[in-house]
């Protein structure tokens, strides 16, 4: 991410913070790392998520004007649903990486679990266990009712040869959530020209085809391109269906054409994941400096319609190495990110550092070699590793199945950690 979009970025928290707050929102903080906004709706317990990517996708004039409606609008509009009469038929799933706090939710795949959202015109509330109580209503029953929401859209027609389905989502169709539901990707069968395999590189976008196509190799450079640049990424590995109709990573073992892609695929998911929960680790977050407010600067797109459009090639520009690593680089650019943070929240307190720190994960290898992930393990001292292939030590390389007996699972961490006092010794 280049300076320039990071101060727009900035610009444009900074500006939707005010805003919130002059609107009697007190407790609106910047998400830097997820360019969204959380703040609590007067009268609610649940924070309410508001994604600021929309925001920015667009120039124009009366940019003022334009964001001042968009907060008058969330603060006139209703509050969560009370009962579960009003709530039920607002509820959707979404599929997500780690969200910092305590919504409710369920693991479904690697580094990735389903939650449910409260779907209002304008914004969208992860539902935690408060809610749960209020409505008197279990765990199963809220999944349960957020899947039955889904349109469970169904394309028409029969591809006479492996084609490439992209869904575009307008924010209302949740199509990546569609993966979710059992024996929807099965059905795509006949639409794409074989067994579908689907990619969910971000929000707004899932790509289908048939496996077994010429269209993968392609689809995998392209899904990383879209992955790494997205501030709303999900994951850039790939998935099929398993014998029971729900998503499973596509397997690719070694030997198969798509072995080194899938390989890199689920390294690079791994690293981001792991980086994401580093970012809000107390003993891992840069304190914040405090900025003067950037100008009122802001863009609002027009929103583009849901649809499903059927290609019959995807020929993406190869993804200079660089780019293709960005997650892994996202430490370093961590701290241009707090700043940002601290100048759209107006907060300038230093988070305290308790505990052992975070180990950075990063991706090593080559197509040729192979891909794979490594902990850095810099210092002698306390630390928490993040579940990798290998770990440095100092200069020393290590495997992880060398050093696994040495460790003890941190608790409370997903994904997992495993915690070390020393370097152990050989």
């Amino acid at each position: 991410m280049g300076l320039l979009h990071r101060v727009r970025r900035a610009r444009l928290a900074g500006m939707v913070i005010r805003r919130l707050r002059r609107a009697g929102f007190a407790d609106a903080r910047y998400d830097a790392r997820g360019f969204r906004v959380r703040f609590t709706a007067h009268g609610d317990d649940t924070p309410t998520i508001l994604e600021l990517a929309p925001l920015l996708a667009a120039r124009g004039g009366r940019r003022r004007e334009r964001v001042k409606r968009f907060v008058a609008g969330l603060a006139a509009a209703p509050r969560l649903p009370q009962t579960w009469a009003e709530a039920r038929p607002l509820l959707r799933p979404v599929l997500r990486g780690g969200t910092p706090g305590a919504p409710l939710s369920r693991p479904v795949l690697p580094f990735l679990f389903e939650y449910v959202v409260i779907d209002q015109p304008d914004t969208m509330t992860y539902v935690g266990p408060e809610q749960l109580a209020r409505w008197e209503v279990t765990n199963e029953e809220v999944f349960e009712a957020a899947r039955a929401n889904l349109s469970g859209a169904v394309l028409h027609g029969v591809a006479a040869q492996p084609v490439v389905v992209r869904f575009v989502d307008n924010g209302d169709a949740y199509w990546t959530s569609h993966l979710l539901l059992p024996h929807w990707l099965e059905r795509l069968t006949d639409q794409v020209g074989g067994t579908p395999v689907a990619f969910a590189p971000e929000r707004g976008t899932l790509l289908v085809t048939a496996d077994g196509s010429d269209h993968l190799t392609a689809l995998f450079t392209l899904v990383e391109e879209i992955y790494t640049n997205s501030s709303r990424p999900i994951t850039p590995m790939a998935y099929t269906s398993d014998a029971q109709g729900c998503p499973v990573p596509y397997p690719a073992p070694p030997g198969h054409p798509q072995h080194r892609a899938a390989q890199r695929a689920q390294c690079l998911l791994a690293v981001h994941e792991y980086t994401r929960q580093q970012s809000h680790h107390p003993s891992d977050a840069p304190p914040p400096t405090r900025t003067d407010p950037p100008p009122d600067e802001m863009s609002t797109p027009d929103q583009p319609s849901a649809e499903a459009a059927v290609h019959g090639h995807a020929t993406p520009d190869g993804v200079p190495e660089a780019a293709a690593a960005a997650p892994a680089a996202a430490p370093a650019e961590a701290p241009a990110e707090a700043s940002a943070e601290a100048s759209a929240s107006g907060d300038a307190a230093v988070m305290p550092t308790t505990g052992p720190a975070m180990a950075d994960l990063l991706l090593v290898g080559s197509d040729d070699l192979g891909w794979r992930t490594r902990a850095a393990w810099p210092r002698d001292e306390p630390i928490l590793l993040p579940t990798a292939d290998e770990v440095q030590i100092g200069s020393e390389v290590r495997s992880w199945a060398s050093l696994r007996r040495h460790l003890t699972a941190a608790p409370d961490l997903s994904p997992p950690r495993w915690a070390a006092n020393r370097w152990p010794q050989r």
